[in-house]
């Protein structure tokens, strides 16, 4: 195995310098430099990454870990971490916590042992005050990403109470008086914050709390489904929101086993959304996370908390957009249901 020693030898300088080409610890006359690079490439020399970790105090890589890395939020949430991770000449590690607490605190602890300069995390529902402790523990910088909830952290995600609040004043506006929020997990900040966003504005309006439907549930409970079929068949509502994919997916299937027609019978918006909206009939309202904004602030905020280890915690939010569509178009549902 090449030895730094036998690349200087074939560049035809020292073994310091050598080392100021590859660690780019000091500027190297480019003649000199091409020289290196083809010394390194003629003998197969390879630098140890661990190695020079050791003597540079960093890694040049950080670590992510999401709850859900095959949820189409997450998924453009790690493509903007990854695209500013690499401008930043940044190699990323990647975990998916897969909404397990267990998970999510081996892959944690796994990153710190790889030694990252610092760590992202979008926390499971449920997450451990453990989680944060051992990361404050390590002295590790890290950023919150979507789910936020502390204050003493730096934090980003979109801000789900405005972007719920606007939606529901539109189908307020168009006449909506009685509405199904399918929430979901709740213990998750990002689907309490739509659900609160959604009661302040049914209040603003001076709606009765008890006209409205709010079906809460745990990932994966199997009463999320049932409870919706059971809002469905008593009283219809004009409008339903799901409030990520994986809910709206369910409420499409319960509207669809009730043979509930969407825009004439009820109202639909969901958030997130699906790949290809345009291919759904109708075409559906969504909620768009600012999702790829959201990773590439959260890559932003730990370049500077790197930097910076003393400087106050940020909290960013960014805006999301509602794109309408003909899911909740006005039909002959608000006529018969008023």
């Amino acid at each position: 195995m090449a030895r730094m020693s036998d690349v200087a030898r074939l560049a035809g300088v020292s073994v310091t310098t050598v080392s100021h080409v590859l660690n780019g610890t000091r500027r190297v006359e480019q003649e000199t430099k091409d020289r290196v690079l083809r010394a390194v490439e003629e003998s197969g020399y390879r630098q140890d990454a661990l190695a020079r970790a050791l003597r540079r105090s960093r890694t040049d890589s950080i670590g992510l870990v999401v709850s859900d890395a095959g949820e189409p939020a997450f998924a453009e949430m790690v493509h903007g971490v990854q695209e500013a991770a690499a401008a930043e000449g940044l190699t990323l590690l990647l975990a998916n916590s897969d909404e397990s607490p267990e998970r999510e605190e081996n892959a944690v602890r796994a990153l710190l042992e790889r030694r990252v300069d610092g760590m992202v995390l979008a926390r499971v529902a449920g997450s451990r005050d453990e989680v944060l402790a051992e990361l404050r523990g390590s002295d590790v910088p890290f950023v919150l990403m979507d789910r936020l909830g502390v204050d003493d952290a730096d934090q980003v995600g979109a801000d789900n109470d405005a972007a719920m609040r606007g939606l529901v004043r539109g189908l307020v506006g168009q006449g909506h008086r009685r509405m199904l929020l399918v929430a979901g997990d709740t213990r998750v900040p990002t689907l309490r914050e739509r659900r609160d966003g959604f009661l302040a504005v049914v209040d603003e309006a001076g709606l009765d709390r008890a006209d409205q439907f709010v079906v809460e549930g745990e990932r994966g409970a199997d009463t999320v489904p049932a409870d919706i079929a059971a809002a469905l068949a008593t009283s219809l509502p004009t409008a339903v929101i799901a409030c990520s994919t994986v809910l709206a997916a369910q409420t499409l299937e319960a509207l669809q086993d009730a043979r509930i027609a969407v825009p004439d019978d009820i109202a639909l918006a969901v958030f997130d959304g699906f790949a290809y909206p345009d291919l759904f009939q109708p075409r559906l309202t969504t909620v768009r996370q600012p999702a790829f904004e959201v990773g590439a602030a959260a890559v932003r905020l730990l370049r500077e908390r790197i930097a910076d280890k003393d400087r106050e915690p940020q909290t960013v939010r960014i805006p999301s957009v509602v794109q309408q569509r003909d899911s909740t178009a006005v039909g002959p549902a608000l006529g018969r249901h008023a």
